[in-house]
């Protein structure tokens, strides 16, 4: 008898915790969502994830691309393991692991293109914990928060597309489009009672045309008809909204149609090209720098004489330097020397910088990027030429951190190597100059002393100033001395 009431009365504890769980939980979750959750939860069998989410790995990045999955799922990973490459707006860059566990999950593939910051891309669990029971949260969870979800674009609708509403929604009173809007819709063809009106008095606006383009489907090709021979409507009020006059066979529309496939190079056509994270944040920032920034221009010719001459001597002694590290070392003695130069625009105001670290413009594949000689003024040309031979390298590779990139003071381009005699750079924002470095050239010249003819290897460089921080004449002093620097190499080590 003692033996079932103590059963009985452990029985009934027990009711009584399951009965407070059952309610704690009937009031998290919504009904629909309960049934789920019991057979999902790690309560039941699913085991709780670590979340991976799309890190910021550039201090300008918005999203990125996931180039290459270093880790497969079921590895183990460590603190600090490289679990992916993403591609950001600078560079490729190895994201690592903040904790320790397994890989259970991948949720963005290789090749994923531009996931946003806070995205879920992968899930692991701790170790000792079975990972192939990993719980998935749904779609919408891997999403971050201030983005709403969106369909992906690579999903393809297997029905037909769905058909537009067959009457179009009611316009009070008289059909009123603007003229870019009534450009639109005749240009392509659309009924332009099925648009919503948004502008004043019902008035159909250039957006509401967009916006009904991107839910139309496609209209079909249709072959151009010949017009038929009597008399032409002298006004186009006689034209009803809702039978457009037919565009004479020799206009065209202002934007081509996209090339169809298995079709391409047909006449008027185009093909949409993706765009990468590198190549739109240089277009964001050149339309910045020109939009801006009121760029000045000013020009000189250097003579590299006596750098080729100290070229060929080093070379004697097994030491192999360019003529761009040259040029950079004379830009940065030149901005010891004028440190007005070395400034930059913010807020509103110049700041002056302390550091010269000079950026130098290389070409990838990806797009161009500026790796920096870091305390360039301070450094000898061989020490200059060793880290632009190595940056510019891991530039090419997609490997450079952001503390190599991000951060300079003055900029360089040089196209003397693809034969380009001269021409003006855009400048890097914010700093406020980027000189524009062309090829050497051979040129006989008169030498005003003894009047006899002489050779000289002449090079032509074009500093883009920022205006409101280098005028026309600071910009003179500095191409002088840049001059100097650079035809007397042995100033550099004086300076």
């Amino acid at each position: 008898m003692a033996v079932s009431l103590r059963l009985g009365r452990q029985g009934i504890f027990s009711g009584l915790k399951l009965l407070n769980f059952n309610k704690s939980f009937w009031l998290r979750h919504p009904s629909q969502d309960r049934v789920r959750y019991v057979f999902q939860s790690p309560w039941m069998f699913g085991v709780s994830p670590l979340k991976v989410q799309m890190p910021a790995l550039s201090p300008t990045m918005e999203e990125g691309s996931i180039v290459k999955w270093l880790k497969k799922e079921g590895e183990v990973v460590a603190a600090g393991d490289a679990l992916c490459e993403i591609e950001t707006d600078k560079a490729v860059v190895t994201m690592e692991s903040n904790d320790d566990g397994i890989l259970a999950k991948i949720l963005m593939e290789e090749g994923s293109r531009s996931v946003r910051l806070g995205t879920l891309i992968a899930l692991m669990v701790e170790e000792g914990q079975d990972w192939k029971q990993v719980e998935i949260p749904s779609p919408d969870a891997a999403l971050p928060s201030a983005a709403p979800p969106t369909t992906p674009s690579g999903l393809a609708s297997v029905g037909p597309p769905a058909a537009l509403p067959s009457s179009p929604p009611p316009i009070s009173g008289s059909l009123r489009l603007s003229p870019a809007a009534r450009h639109i819709l005749d240009t392509h063809g659309v009924d332009p009672r099925l648009a919503t009106p948004t502008g004043p008095r019902g008035l159909i606006t250039k957006e509401d045309a967009l916006n009904l383009l991107k839910k139309s489907p496609a209209p079909k090709a249709t072959p151009a008809t010949v017009a038929p021979a009597g008399p032409v409507p002298a006004t186009r009020a006689a034209l009803t909204p809702a039978a457009p006059p037919p565009a004479p066979p020799s206009s065209r529309p202002s934007i081509p149609p996209v090339s169809v496939p298995g079709k391409p190079g047909a006449p008027g056509t185009f093909t949409e090209i993706p765009a990468s994270n590198v190549r739109r944040v240089i277009a964001q920032r050149l339309t910045q720098s020109k939009t801006t920034i009121p760029h000045s221009y000013a020009s000189i010719d250097c003579d590299l004489a006596s750098v080729m001459q100290l070229r060929k001597d080093l070379a004697k002694d097994q030491v192999k330097v360019s003529v761009n590290d040259f040029i950079i070392k004379a830009a940065a003695v030149t901005l010891k020397e004028l440190p007005e130069v070395n400034v930059t625009w913010s807020d509103d105001r110049p700041h002056a910088l302390d550091s010269i670290h000079i950026s130098v413009a290389v070409a990838t594949d990806r797009g161009l990027i500026t790796p920096i000689i870091r305390d360039a003024a301070n450094k000898g040309v061989q020490e200059i030429s060793a880290n632009a031979k190595a940056l510019a390298q891991k530039a090419r590779d997609g490997k450079l951190l952001p503390e190599e990139y991000q951060g300079g003071t003055f900029s360089i381009s040089n196209l003397g190597m693809f034969g380009i005699s001269g021409f003006s750079a855009v400048i890097n924002p914010p700093q406020a100059c980027i000189l524009a470095v062309g090829t050497s050239r051979t040129e006989l010249r008169l030498n005003e002393d003894d009047q006899t003819l002489h050779t000289q290897q002449l090079m032509t460089v074009t500093l883009s100033s920022d205006g409101r921080l280098v005028d026309d004449e600071l910009a003179s002093r500095f191409l002088d001395k840049f001059r100097a620097n650079l035809e007397q190499p042995q100033r550099m080590a004086l300076a």
